[in-house]
């Protein structure tokens, strides 16, 4: 994809926030390498850091409110049909990745928007079964905010931190390193969450069953 080149080697917040759109849809664009590298010019001074956040934040709700509004409104028929489609295909899109999305929202319930944007395969997806489900959109936009603000500062300080550290010409090799390493201990992060909370509701509801048995 030229195109896709030609915007990746000329990142300005016009650029961050198509490509982070184009990301939180079905076309696959690699965030981390909007973000990061943008920050690695904002920590020489080319860019605001600031923005740099902003500006991916609000392109990743945009795009994942196409998705949302897909799923909301076409429905699992026609997102199946697409994603086994040649488009679908080319978007690196089938429908084992569309059902491997909606389990975990339902497995997570609505919280899955916030943590699901952190996990690969899953991060541009998500937001179709929040779209399915009918989720509230002032609850899915809060949520995917959330979401991919976290991952987007994440992205950032790993890219101000690698200007420091390495010249411009090692620096993609340098992301997809240390994307990996951020990527388990992220899912390890999302899991032992996942966890803690599952045992306070647990806790949480017997503790409600002994006070209904006392009355």
């Amino acid at each position: 994809m030229n195109w896709l080149s030609t915007l990746l080697g000329n990142l300005n917040y016009g650029t961050i926030f198509l490509l982070m759109l184009l990301e939180s849809t079905v076309i696959p664009v690699p965030s981390e390498f909007v973000v990061s590298p943008a920050a690695y010019h904002a920590a020489g001074g080319n860019l605001d850091i600031w923005l740099v956040i902003l500006f991916s934040t609000l392109g990743a709700d945009c795009g994942a409110t196409i998705n949302y509004l897909a799923g909301h409104f076409l429905g699992r028929p026609i997102i199946y049909r697409f994603a086994n489609s040649k488009w679908g295909k080319m978007c690196l899109l089938n429908q084992h990745k569309v059902e491997k999305s909606e389990k975990y929202f339902y497995d997570h319930g609505m919280v899955a928007t916030i943590t699901g944007r952190l996990i690969p395969g899953i991060r541009h997806l998500i937001s179709i079964p929040a779209g399915l489900a009918k989720m509230k959109y002032w609850q899915f936009l809060l949520y995917t905010t959330i979401g991919a603000g976290a991952w987007n500062c994440i992205l950032a300080a790993l890219g101000w931190y690698l200007h420091s550290a390495v010249p411009e010409d090692q620096l993609n090799d340098k992301i997809m390193e240390y994307g990996d390493y951020i990527k388990f201990f992220i899912m390890v992060a999302v899991a032992i969450a996942f966890v803690y909370f599952l045992f306070k509701w647990y806790f949480n509801r017997r503790k409600q069953q002994s006070l209904d048995e006392e009355k």
